[in-house]
């Protein structure tokens, strides 16, 4: 039985389901909802009934839905959410395995957490020195990279630190320092967050917002930050898919991009059934081989949001092996 939200504000959705935490409202599981079989679903329904009018109360809309069909639960980030890509993706690899995708898009560092709990098959995150450190500890089955798209630094279009045109986020974050001109961190340890604390310590600083008023925290996703920046007038770090497909309403313009070392790598890696054995391991090992096959890296391939292309398929097939 899955409790979901199916009101989407444009900034995720809040979810509450058998077997998974509350993450908040920028989590949020996706599905597609079934006809309730009958008459199965009524002693389920009666035990989540109460909760059910707790939702509705708080205006949220409550669906009631068989778990009988075959899916996996994906942890990802929410840029791959707000970015479009998953909307995209997802419906085609069902198309393909007959095997329905429910996916928690939080923060990379929020994804492997619930990947640990043994609450999702499979993450697709972008966040390498933690991936790792997950592997390492044994949570993962194997990792792949997929593929990858860039990190920019967007701002508004008066540009009061000056920093528009640079290539060089360091440049740029060493700018925005010493103007005190305003910043909103995500700060909440995604994989654009851990980006933004390693730029800054490039800069030899560790801006802190009870100390720095130029330094604000949304603790949110890619598409609530980015809209909080434009609100504000101030600059941000964002991948630029999301911003891509979140330009036209933001007052936002893009100032630094095409920097090396801010190319953003996603991998996807199977939860590892040794450690968690109710994980549906051979699915998810099936969707982790489709990301990569030619089918899945031509998808990639062929998305387009605001009219560019945000990712760029860089197949690294590390499951192949994996029986």
């Amino acid at each position: 039985m899955w409790l979901s939200r199916v009101r989407d504000d444009g900034r995720g959705s809040f979810i509450t389901g058998h077997g998974l935490p509350d993450l908040g409202p920028m989590s949020r599981i996706h599905r597609t909802p079934r006809p309730l079989p009958w008459p199965g679903f009524v002693t389920a329904w009666r035990a989540a009934f109460g909760l059910s009018l707790l939702l509705v109360a708080a205006g949220l809309a409550v669906t009631l839905a068989s778990s009988s069909e075959a899916y996996i639960v994906l942890a990802t980030t929410t840029s791959t959410r707000d970015s479009g890509l998953l909307d995209y993706l997802l419906p085609e690899f069902s198309r393909d395995s007959g095997i329905g995708v429910r996916y928690v898009a939080v923060g990379t560092g929020q994804a492997l957490d619930v990947a640990r709990r043994g609450d999702a098959d499979i993450v697709m995150v972008h966040a390498p020195a933690i991936e790792l450190d997950f592997m390492a500890q044994g949570h993962g089955l194997c990792r792949s990279r997929v593929m990858r798209n860039e990190f920019i630094v967007v701002g508004p279009a008066s540009d009061p630190a000056g920093i528009r045109g640079l290539t060089n986020a360091t440049a740029a974050f060493a700018r925005i320092l010493s103007s005190r001109a305003l910043f909103v961190s995500r700060a909440d340890n995604s994989g654009t967050h851990i980006m933004e604390r390693t730029i800054w310590g490039w800069v030899n600083y560790t801006p802190d917002p009870d100390v720095d008023s130029w330094y604000r925290e949304a603790g949110s996703g890619m598409a609530a930050t980015l809209e909080v920046s434009s609100q504000l007038g101030g600059y941000t770090l964002s991948d630029n898919g999301t911003f891509l497909v979140r330009r036209s309403s933001l007052d936002l313009e893009v100032d630094v991009q095409n920097d090396p070392p801010l190319q953003n790598l996603y991998s996807v890696i199977p939860v590892n059934p040794a450690l968690h054995p109710n994980v549906k391991s051979s699915w998810a090992l099936g969707f982790a081989r489709w990301l990569v096959s030619p089918r899945g890296q031509g998808l990639i391939g062929n998305y387009t949001a605001g009219g560019e292309q945000p990712f760029h398929p860089e197949a690294q097939d590390g499951c192949g092996h994996v029986g």
